[in-house]
């Protein structure tokens, strides 16, 4: 759900923070920015969180400014600092940034910001990829593994363009990648990013000539390729002492970064993180080619590359975290305490509620869609209208999975992770529906995952 303002909290006992290096993760969220220290063992040291500064227009237009975004940094830094501030004056030895891989921002020659990045749920573009060639619609997810929506990040390059924006001389960087270049690293794409972006042909993991010239662009938007977790450039002091000299990473894609911090990546398994959006996620030794991403397409299911070298990922999502957060809204909850109430009574009532069938009808859940509908035919509690939006997201992961199940052997067990996995009465919910489902032991998988991945930058050897 939506955060209110800024959390921060560090383990009572860290006797050794000062004895040993500090690694930090910054997950670039669709609710908040978190970050988080660790130490050598992977200990955490501290954390923090504050809301990621979106700016909301008619219509559920949604995007960043960058100044904004690099300014709730800055605060998620001096947060962290001051916790650390009685354990150790010693800055942090390495730092990774990982996050949402449609959203980014369009750069000068000077690395300015010359426009808004744009979520990944902004409906800007429809019209823009209606008129792309017919080649490049028709090819469009066997080359890049993407359902061809408003989502993907050159629909939001068309609209820039269509607005006046030229395009010429600017250089398109991710979000995670835009943040490591302000903290003074390297302007580079990673590939688990890039691949978000529909500019990506997956076989070959280049630039698709095709969608340059749709966008009427070249090859120079994207800076260099390179995989997560390598050296990415050092800290200059301008946010502080604490991160100048720290080595800096993109960690990559923030729900691979999770599946990753979790161990998973056996091909038999479902990483399902529950955020604002809802993705699972399945490991795949090899690419599944041309026409098997073309089908999955059609089921709005994404085959693109993984954080781990040589790995690839099947990526489905559903809205249900923004169909929850919006129907706790609706029913006038916005604290923890409120959540809390509300999940004890959505427990109390069976699965399936207590109500005849039909009396609630729920639509939105779709990754294409997002919008929350309600049809109520009959009075309904707040418990029983979000166990129906459970139910209805739960038809929707059923159908990805069945689609999945079409290409790959299907999944023996599930991993949860993410904030809404922290209600007995979602968790309840996929239990219905997802394979031997059991909980991460973690609450920040994408940080702490961002957070290990910078540990390993700096380290020949990790301490077990």
């Amino acid at each position: 759900m939506q955060d209110t303002g800024v959390t921060a909290s560090a383990p009572a006992d860290v006797p050794a923070a000062a004895a040993l290096r500090l690694h930090g993760g910054i997950d670039l969220g669709s609710t908040g920015v978190k970050m988080l220290v660790i130490d050598d063992h992977g200990t955490e040291i501290a954390s923090a969180q504050v809301p990621t500064p979106w700016r909301v227009g008619e219509g559920g237009t949604t995007d960043i400014d960058a100044d904004d975004l690099l300014a709730a940094v800055r605060a998620l830094v001096g947060f962290v600092d001051a916790q650390l501030a009685p354990l150790t004056p010693e800055p942090l030895a390495s730092l990774a940034v990982a996050g949402m891989g449609e959203t980014g921002i369009l750069i000068d020659a000077d690395g300015r910001a010359v426009a808004p990045g744009f979520a990944w749920f902004d409906p800007r573009g429809w019209e823009q990829i209606a008129v792309f060639p017919d080649a490049v619609r028709t090819e469009f997810a066997g080359r890049t593994g993407l359902p061809l929506g408003a989502q993907v990040s050159v629909a939001k390059l068309a609209w820039l363009r269509d607005q006046g924006t030229s395009l010429a001389g600017l250089r398109w960087l991710d979000l995670p990648e835009f943040v490591v270049a302000a903290l003074g690293g390297d302007v580079a794409l990673e590939l688990s990013l890039a691949s978000r972006t529909g500019l990506i042909d997956q076989d070959s993991g280049a630039a698709w000539p095709a969608m340059l010239d749709a966008l009427g662009v070249d090859a120079d938007l994207l800076p260099p390729l390179r995989g997560g977790g390598l050296p990415w450039g050092t800290a200059s002091d301008a946010f502080g002492p604490r991160l100048a000299g720290a080595a800096l990473t993109v960690a990559g894609h923030d729900h691979l970064v999770a599946a990753q911090a979790n161990g998973t990546l056996d091909a038999d398994g479902y990483h399902v993180s529950l955020g604002t959006a809802e993705v699972l996620l399945r490991v795949l030794d090899e690419p599944l080619g041309f026409a098997a991403r073309q089908r999955l397409a059609d089921a709005l299911i994404n085959e693109v590359r993984h954080v781990v070298p040589g790995k690839h990922v099947l990526v489905a999502g559903v809205k249900t975290g923004l169909l929850l957060r919006r129907a706790l809204h609706a029913a006038g909850i916005s604290d923890r305490a409120g959540r809390d109430a509300l999940d004890a009574a959505v427990m109390a009532l069976p699965y399936e509620g207590e109500l005849p069938a039909g009396a609630i009808e729920v639509t939105g859940a779709r990754n294409d869609d997002g919008v929350l509908r309600l049809t109520l035919h009959t009075e309904a509690s707040p418990a029983e209208i979000f166990g129906a939006v459970l139910r209805h997201s739960n038809d929707e992961v059923a159908a990805l999975i069945e689609a999945m199940d079409r290409e790959v052997a299907p999944a023996t067990r599930s991993t949860l992770t993410g904030g809404w996995a922290g209600m007995a009465s979602v968790r309840r919910a996929r239990a219905e529906v997802l394979p031997d489902p059991s909980l991460s032991t973690r609450e920040q998988d994408v940080a702490w995952g961002a957070a290990d991945m910078a540990r390993r930058l700096v380290s020949a050897s990790v301490p077990s």
